[in-house]
């Protein structure tokens, strides 16, 4: 407990420097500029801005892309409120009780309890990042090469179930084709070469940046140029600072949405938009006023925000201790640990705990930039919705094709986000998820890796997959998930739970 308290002074000292605060300063701006114009990403955001950190320091590097991160996740409330046009999906709930205080002339007031729920809910994500880092590293130092593949496995398959739009089935199908891409390239252990169709190119397999910067810029792009949406800011006259009292009475409110946020930051690959909706739908469900969510309540926005913030912080959990991503931006935030000397896993606690530290303090200090700047330049930032599309696809456009440039200097990486960019704006345009693609991508070199390690070790043996304790319960685990996002499955299963209910209160009553 004091050791990881001296190496949380210790890593904010370290930031606390001129080139530390400076980087905190344009990289949140830079990121509430991203989450305050509709259409882009955070993990878009976060994917350009890696290709222009190769020559910094890594913890500097990894600081600017956690500012932008979390400021673009913040910043997404903005345009929800002002246009009923979330930043990003993350804030799409904050849009439902947001607008409407807009329209009541409290556009100011709307942010300022959108800025302070944001920050206490990173707050409490931040707690528990502190608190479970550590205990996870501990349970993760049993896994082994079985349990690994089994863990990956899950990434893809959960992320694949939760973020499909209509159907798992959509996820699952992202899910592989992010899997297959993983494949592409020489292999690890024998130094086979797969999938390359004699293009010496893909000798060397697709790099994860190049095809993020595709499939989350590129087709962001064509999606603005197909929609065109207008937009119509609400100016801001009113009062932007809360007071105490107006947040301390939601203090239920904003610590069960903090907690709901942070655990679903954890599950691999969920992200943001899933933290938002399920801690708005529980607010409303235990709200004194559930007939007021919808029409402006000011409980339903800060469940929202504060669920959405606190999954930015719940990501960082599997992601430093495991190396596997909460959600799309921290996948590429992975990619940038690795390219920056940095591996994160089950040894990181053990070869560079002070890291991890590090990291709480880029989350603290742009927790705090956040709140600085979305209270005090409230009125700035809605200028910036005033930009011309055009304009702006047009100058992220050459970032792209630049960005994807600078990672090796080849043009074939060029023609690589060329050709994720094309897939993501089909994908999108069909209602397939991104986040399982980005997953299956990142993660299919570990389940690759440890499936073809634990059969070399067993001759070919499976049976260590399904019978040592642990990977017998990661086993479980994604052969239920699997089965329970079948229609008929889930709903046998919903009756047997109503049944037994039924039963248990039946017997409770006599």
């Amino acid at each position: 407990m004091l050791d990881g308290l001296i190496l949380l002074g210790q890593g904010i000292a370290y930031f606390l420097t001129f080139e530390g605060i400076f980087n905190v300063v344009w990289a949140t701006l830079l990121g509430l500029a991203i989450g305050i114009l509709p259409g882009l990403t955070a993990t878009m955001g976060v994917a350009l801005l890696v290709t222009l950190t190769y020559n910094m320091e890594p913890a500097q590097a990894i600081l600017t892309l956690m500012c932008v991160y979390l400021g673009s996740i913040f910043g997404g409330s903005r345009t929800a409120i002002l246009l009923n046009i979330p930043g990003t999906p993350a804030s799409a709930a904050s849009s439902l009780d947001g607008y409407p205080l807009a329209l009541q002339g409290r556009a100011g007031f709307a942010m300022g309890l959108a800025t302070t729920a944001s920050t206490l809910g990173t707050l409490v994500g931040i707690f528990f990042l502190a608190l479970l880092a550590p205990l996870l590293t501990e349970v993760a130092l049993n896994f082994g090469t079985y349990e690994f593949f089994w863990l990956a496995l899950f990434g893809v398959i959960i992320s694949g179930q939760l973020s499909g739009s209509d159907t798992p089935l959509k996820g699952y199908i992202a899910g592989i084709l992010g899997l297959l891409v993983a494949m592409v390239g020489m292999e690890s252990l024998h130094a086979h070469q797969r999938f390359t169709f004699g293009v010496s190119e893909l000798s060397a397999g697709i790099d994860i940046i190049p095809a993020m910067v595709g499939a989350f810029g590129l087709a962001e792009i064509l999606g603005q140029i197909k929609r065109h949406a207008e937009m119509r800011p609400t100016s801001v006259t009113d009062r932007v600072v809360p007071r105490f009292g107006e947040l301390f009475q939601y203090w239920r409110t904003i610590l069960r949405s903090g907690v709901i946020g942070t655990f679903v930051g954890i599950i691999p690959g969920v992200g943001e938009d899933v933290g938002a909706w399920s801690s708005y739908a529980a607010a409303k469900r235990f709200s004194k006023k559930p007939q007021e969510f919808g029409q402006g309540s000011h409980e339903g926005l800060i469940a929202a925000e504060t669920g959405n913030n606190a999954v930015v912080s719940g990501a960082m959990i599997p992601t430093l201790t495991l190396a596997l991503p909460g959600s799309a931006a921290a996948a590429v935030l992975i990619a940038a640990m690795f390219i920056h000397g940095v591996r994160p896993g089950p040894m990181l606690m053990i070869e560079n705990a002070a890291f991890v530290y590090q990291v709480i303090a880029m989350l603290l200090l742009a927790t705090f930039a956040n709140l600085l700047f979305g209270l005090s330049l409230t009125r700035l930032f809605i200028r910036i919705v005033s930009i011309p599309q055009e304009r702006l696809m047009g100058v992220i456009a050459v970032l792209c094709v630049v960005g994807s440039f600078a990672v090796t200097q080849r043009m074939f990486d060029v023609y690589v986000m060329l050709a994720f960019g094309v897939l993501g704006f089909l994908l999108r345009e069909m209602k397939y998820p991104m986040a399982p693609l980005v997953l299956g991508i990142v993660l299919g070199d570990l389940l690759d890796l440890n499936l073809r390690r634990g059969l070399g070790l067993t001759n070919g043996d499976w049976t260590p997959f399904f019978t040592r304790p642990i990977s017998a319960v990661l086993c479980l685990i994604v052969v239920g998930t699997i089965l329970l996002s079948i229609p008929a499955v889930g709903r046998a299963g919903r009756r047997l739970v109503d049944t037994m209910t039924g039963k248990r209160r039946a017997t409770g009553n006599s």
